[in-house]
């Protein structure tokens, strides 16, 4: 407990500098603007800061790209009431009852229960941070190739096990993430693997162009194709922003639930604030002794769903610094950042680098007060850039990421490998595939890869290793009894049956 209050001290010292507290106020405030305009999202918004972020010491820049993350959700809750539009993935649910609150007047209840419960939940879910990352860490220590090979195995099958879609698509596009990563020097031969005599490609696939393509210019292009709506906001008077002693009452035990429940599914690879603010909703319908008041304007509704996204937020960070493992996209692009960095996140990362690992969580904690502050006061202007028509936003996006991969390297072919991916993300739209699992195999496919190779060394090339050893066989049959969940039902289907 001392050392936890020790480490705590020493985040809070390191964040309070000026610099820091610039930057974590410049990320939570671009992150609520992002979450507020709808067609954007973090994980776009984190790619097009990577290359701003090549210039900062390590602690500044995490701190800056972890605040658009978690502000990002405080902002998607604005839309989704007012304008019944959610500004983020996350906050769909939040225009089930929100909006409706919104049409009976009660806009800034639901506003005002919404930033309450965000902070509540983030802060709480910053304290399980906290408590649960430096034990965690201690027992990755005794985690070597053959479980770390067992441990990214059983993240793809999590991964396909919770895709929305396609079990086969989901299997592809992992497939086709690992492929990419393959790309570039072999780490043990020194040979030139799929590179075609390109320099660039000899480094490998840049993190920075292929994630500004899937989401920055593949979302453009998405968009583009849309016919342009005028955003109609809710005419309303944003009154009673401070909630009544009743909404209180009536929420304190959704955002408690919703805390716990967006913080156990953020830990996993896949989850995250999607998953926690359904599941939530859901719970909290489940439990009601009105269900039927549900999207009709039930303040449960807000406070659950809210709540569980901000607490997922923060669990979001324990595998990515505690293991080195990201459990979504904008992880990916955290963990891409650390390593740019030089910072290699795992389990001697609190060891190593305690004023990264203690200034990141003690900025988290700011950054929810600093949201608290910056959400309710701003809200009217956050409401006059939903007027900001897509055709002056999406070129300032398209500038924006030809900056950021040219001024990678200087190199023409990493624009070129942007516009390619950016195709890749439209098409993959289109069709219903996810970027994210290709994104989340692509910073993974190098770990991958080498625990293999290592582990298939260390056993003189027997697969046994990975079952003789106790973590890594647990870890490796819960990937296969998880895979084998997910194919069963494709492998059930009528048309398989018919061609035996």
């Amino acid at each position: 407990m001392s050392e936890m209050f020790d480490g705590l001290l020493t985040g809070f010292s390191v964040a309070l500098s000026w610099g820091n507290l610039f930057y974590c106020f410049l990320g939570v405030l671009t992150g609520t603007l992002i979450g507020v305009l709808p067609g954007l999202g973090p994980a776009p918004t984190i790619s097009l800061l990577l290359p701003a972020t090549f210039y900062l010491p390590p602690t500044p820049a995490i701190i800056m790209l972890a605040g658009v993350y978690y502000g990002a959700m405080y902002g998607g809750s604005t839309t989704s009431i007012l304008v019944n539009i959610p500004g983020e993935a996350a906050s769909v649910v939040t225009c089930l009852d929100g909006y409706q609150m919104a049409r009976q007047g009660r806009a800034g209840a639901a506003l005002g229960i919404s930033a309450f419960g965000s902070f509540i939940a983030g802060t709480l879910g910053v304290l399980g941070l906290m408590v649960a990352a430096p034990p965690l860490a201690r027992f990755a220590l005794r985690f070597g190739s053959p479980e770390y090979f067992s441990l990214i195995f059983m993240a793809f099958s999590l991964v396909i096990y919770l895709a929305s879609g396609s079990v086969i698509k989901a299997v592809m596009i992992i497939v086709l993430g690992v492929f990419a990563g393959t790309i570039g020097i072999d780490f043990i031969t020194g040979d030139f693997r799929f590179t075609y005599g390109s320099l660039t490609l000899s480094d490998g696939v840049g993190l920075v162009p292929v994630v500004m393509g899937l989401f920055g210019i593949g979302e453009v292009m998405e968009n583009l194709e849309r016919e342009t709506e005028q955003v109609q906001i809710l005419k309303t008077k944003l009154k009673g922003l401070l909630p009544t002693l009743q909404d209180w009452k009536d929420s304190l035990g959704p955002i408690f639930r919703g805390s716990i429940l967006g913080f156990s599914l953020g830990i996993l690879p896949g989850g995250g604030a999607i998953m926690g603010s359904f599941a939530s909703y859901a719970v909290e319908k489940r439990i009601s002794k009105h269900p039927e008041q549900f999207g009709k304007g039930a303040i449960q509704g807000v406070a659950g769903p809210e709540s569980a996204n901000n607490s997922a937020c923060s669990s979001n960070f324990i595998p990515l610094l505690t293991l080195g493992l990201p459990c979504n996209a904008v992880m990916a692009l955290l963990l891409g950042s650390l390593l740019i960095h030089g910072v290699s996140p795992g389990p001697m990362l609190i060891k190593d680098h305690p004023d990264l690992f203690w200034g990141v969580v003690g900025s988290m904690y700011i950054g929810n007060v600093m949201l608290v502050l910056l959400n309710l006061p701003l809200i009217g202007i956050w409401v006059r850039l939903l007027s900001v028509p897509y055709r002056v936003l999406f070129p300032i996006i398209l500038l924006f990421c030809l900056i950021g991969a040219y001024s990678l390297n200087n190199d023409v072919w990493e624009i070129i490998i942007m516009v390619f991916f950016g195709i890749v993300g439209y098409l993959m739209r289109k069709f219903k595939y996810e970027a994210a699992p290709f994104v989340f195999a692509l910073v993974l496919s190098p770990m991958f890869e080498n625990s293999l190779r290592q582990s298939l060394l260390m056993s003189e090339g027997s697969f046994s290793i990975f079952f003789t050893r106790p973590i890594s066989c647990l870890l490796m049959v819960t990937g296969i009894v998880l895979f084998s969940i997910s194919a069963l039902p494709w492998l059930k289907r009528k048309p398989f049956r018919e061609n035996q």
